[in-house]
């Protein structure tokens, strides 16, 4: 609802109530519906409006946090400690919103809450269906999210394409709240425009087909998205248009590019949001100001160096499984001005033969996150590399705790020292299991996750870091720091510096007389942003940078 005043000659917006935008897939999977989400949503914030984003997945687990990353890619974690789709991240990284819980929903949980009931007897006795109970939960699932932060907008990814099975309770949940809600809902397809190169064209029935899948579903949608390598016509915008049921200005093309954060200038220039709006009939407030993002891709796309960061991990070879990590190198990279050449090195691949040859040209070695004991020896071998090479290092979570290994084995002479999740009869339990977690069997949602705060020392390069004493970060872990050997590692020079006053846990460790080797027990890829690059991503990089400057004089 709005108001004109002409006395002060402003628009007074009044959002009566939050509208839902819904964005759906076709053809094939992975062609961004995340991406075009997340940037709707930056554009939309950009002309002040306040938008939350969440994901709908269709799968029967209750969250991804027991899925193997072969299956799922990185498993993303918010502050309040749900374990969430990756796509959250990007939600993140976009729009600078924190996600919550009620910002990921699965089928696992959908199905969960609906049986709960059913046993409580709160359907008084009702036969229990897919339609309307399951449906209705749904429905609740997405509304709250709208309730719960006075949002003028809620956008909602559906996962999957139109046409799965497991899908098909969401898309029907959306026919009934386009027909309950009116032009407060909307739908966006993103659907896929190939390029036959032996023809030399692009095909538009790929699409019809999808688009029809979902009429057949009872759902129109206003907004088609396609991805295509090649410039669609307007004669072929018009085609998709016509035999769509939709205007040919809400055929929107994305073509790809050249990294995911041009994105939104490019719906910008589709006019996407300003599509959104018209249909909505939400009054235009402002024109998107995205002066700080263009000077974000301004300077990614001109570094005036380039630095290489080996990153050490187990799933190098899956794209997503770093996600976070890697993102982050790109905003870290923006800040210092430096292109951040990342060379994925398999831990499997590393020992005593291969080290020198896949190591030595690096200006920083990352060793990643992650569980279990394959490819721990190539992790630590790296790490003992790092430190007797000068090398700046960065270890997160099991890299930290790799790093405690290495130096109890190789500086405190240690010998088979370990953590007691690859090793549990090992003579030097290093790293051990949090008290808290011995009593626990179930594997899903029972680490110690979400943010919690630590004290960092003063006279540290963690407190030039972060220039505070007090820091709130994410956590995903069940092992830790055995503080029986703190003592020992502090009078040899790896200090802790940052502390989880409350459970008296180590959170980071630095090694003294050497350039940059810092390690933390959390998670700081799940917070930086294009807006607010991590500050120890954007540190690490620098001290690769001085490092490679240092060997080149």
């Amino acid at each position: 609802m709005y108001s004109y005043c002409p006395i002060k000659s402003f628009i007074l917006i009044i959002m009566a109530e939050t509208k839902y935008i819904f964005t759906t897939g076709g053809v094939a999977s992975s062609l961004g519906k995340g991406i075009i989400s997340s940037s709707l949503a930056k554009l939309l914030i950009a002309r002040g409006f306040r938008v939350a984003i969440q994901k709908l997945d269709p799968y029967i687990n209750i969250d991804p946090g027991t899925l193997n990353p072969y299956e799922h890619g990185e498993c993303f974690v918010t502050d309040d400690g749900a374990e969430t789709d990756l796509d959250l991240g990007h939600y993140e990284r976009f729009t600078n919103v924190r996600t919550s819980q009620a910002n990921n929903v699965t089928t696992g949980r959908i199905y969960q809450a609906v049986i709960d009931k059913e046993r409580r007897g709160d359907y008084l006795g009702e036969t229990v269906q897919v339609i309307p109970h399951i449906t209705d939960e749904i429905k609740h699932r997405i509304q709250l999210l709208g309730a719960s932060g006075n949002y003028d907008f809620v956008i909602t990814e559906i996962g999957g394409t139109v046409g799965d099975i497991e899908s098909l309770p969401y898309i029907e949940s959306v026919r009934q709240m386009k027909w309950e809600l009116g032009n407060r809902c909307l739908v966006i397809h993103l659907t896929l425009v190939p390029y036959l190169a032996s023809s030399g064209e692009l095909k538009t029935k790929p699409t019809q087909h999808s688009v029809k899948m979902l009429l057949e579903s009872g759902v129109q949608p206003d907004v088609i998205v396609c991805r295509t390598e090649k410039h669609l016509t307007q004669a072929i915008r018009n085609k998709i248009a016509l035999f769509c049921n939709v205007n040919p200005s809400a055929v929107i093309e994305s073509i790809d590019v050249e990294t995911i954060y041009d994105v939104p200038l490019l719906m910008r220039d589709e006019r996407l949001d300003q599509v959104v709006l018209e249909k909505m009939q939400v009054r235009i407030r402002k024109q998107p100001d995205l002066k700080s993002w263009e000077e974000f891709l301004h300077q990614l796309k001109n570094p005036v160096g380039e630095v290489n960061i080996g990153l050490v991990g187990k799933y190098v070879e899956l794209r997503d499984a770093y996600k976070s990590i890697t993102e982050s190198f790109i905003h870290a990279g923006a800040e210092n001005q430096f292109k951040v050449n990342l060379k994925m090195i398999h831990s499997e691949s590393i020992d005593e033969n291969s080290y020198k040859h896949l190591l030595q040209d690096l200006d920083g070695i990352l060793v990643a996150p992650g569980f279990g004991e394959r490819g721990i020896e190539g992790k630590i071998t790296a790490i003992r590399y790092a430190r007797e090479n000068k090398v700046p290092f960065f270890g997160i979570c099991l890299g930290m705790q790799c790093a405690v290994i290495e130096f109890g084995r190789n500086v405190l002479g240690y010998k088979d020292a370990h953590s007691t999740e690859m090793n549990p009869s090992t003579p030097y339990p290093v790293i051990d299991i949090m008290e808290e977690q011995k009593k626990i069997n179930k594997k899903g949602g029972t680490m110690r996750l979400g943010s919690y705060p630590c004290t960092i020392k003063t006279g540290t390069k963690i407190w030039d870091v972060y220039h505070k004493t007090e820091i709130i970060e994410r956590h995903r872990h069940r092992y830790e720091f055995n503080n029986a050997y703190l003592a020992d590692y502090q009078k040899a020079g790896l200090k802790p510096v940052g502390i989880n006053e409350q459970n008296d846990l180590v959170e980071i460790i630095e090694l003294e007389d050497h350039p940059w080797f810092v390690a933390v027990q959390f998670h700081p890829e799940y917070k930086s942003t294009v807006a607010s690059p991590h500050p120890l991503f954007v540190h690490f990089v620098k001290a690769a940078i001085q490092h490679q400057k240092a060997q080149s004089e």
